[in-house]
């Protein structure tokens, strides 16, 4: 691997840990909590907030951020009062919500010479592009975030909960794209979920792997790096879940 290939896939690698720092205590709540494609349906309102700052000509800048943003909360704030509302039917208010979301986004750059790249970028990510300068405020974010992580979930309301997990997952987004944001939430939460030591040291494990394997694979291949890392915490993720049933039936047997 040449200097310039690892001069890319560090900051990467380091971004892809700042996500899993928070994403991974974040996925298990998300499960514990039953609102499993919440994180994809904030994540596509994140990204249309892009979008319509996009649509509007506004292409980076804080104005891009502070789109994303206020799309997130508000998304973030409806479902909360979607929950309240008819909870026996959440998830299915949710896959809707995405889908809205989804749809407002292509309509909206239907008609921009560039919109189905920039479409693409907010959904696979550019997580080889990012440079360190870009990890600073993430960094600063995500610290606060597992910092207040125990009195959001513990002592904090539901909505409180809501809100902070739209901000993380706007600044995610932003970072690595809506399907990498999915994956790193779900994927390493998911592949422990039968473990009852060290979860999320494994859960952590499991996600660094994922991200490592993927861009050292994409960089050989040749392929985007956003798919690749997503097939590979994929192929983990099954792997610990094969072998954590395996455990589980000897465990029973005996």
């Amino acid at each position: 691997m040449s200097s310039t290939e690892i001069s890319i896939i560090l900051p990467a690698m380091l971004a892809g840990l700042l996500v899993l720092s928070t994403h991974v205590p974040l996925g298990r709540e998300v499960l514990a909590r039953g609102i499993i494609f919440i994180d994809l349906a904030i994540a596509q309102i994140a990204g249309l907030g892009v979008i319509i700052a996009f649509a509007a000509g506004i292409h980076e800048g804080w104005e891009v951020q502070l789109a994303a943003v206020c799309a997130a909360l508000t998304g973030a704030v409806a479902l909360y009062w979607a929950e309240r509302l008819w909870p026996d039917v959440q998830e299915a208010v949710i896959g809707v919500v995405f889908v809205v979301a989804s749809s407002a986004s292509l309509l909206l750059i239907a008609n921009h010479p560039q919109g189905s790249e920039h479409l693409k970028d907010i959904l696979i990510g550019q997580i080889l592009w990012v440079e360190y300068v870009d990890l600073i405020p993430i960094a600063v974010l995500y610290a606060a975030v597992l910092l207040l992580r125990s009195y959001v979930i513990s002592k904090g309301s539901r909505l409180t909960f809501y809100l902070v997990f739209a901000v993380t997952i706007t600044a995610s987004v932003q970072l690595v794209g809506v399907y990498l944001v999915f994956a790193s939430l779900i994927l390493p939460a998911l592949a422990t979920i039968r473990l009852t030591k060290a979860r999320l040291l494994i859960a952590y494990i499991i996600g660094a792997a994922g991200y490592l394997f993927g861009l050292l694979l994409a960089a050989w291949v040749d392929l985007p790096a956003g798919p690749v890392i997503i097939m590979v915490m994929a192929t983990l993720t099954l792997l610990a879940l094969i072998l954590t049933r395996s455990e589980k039936l000897q465990i029973s047997n005996h």
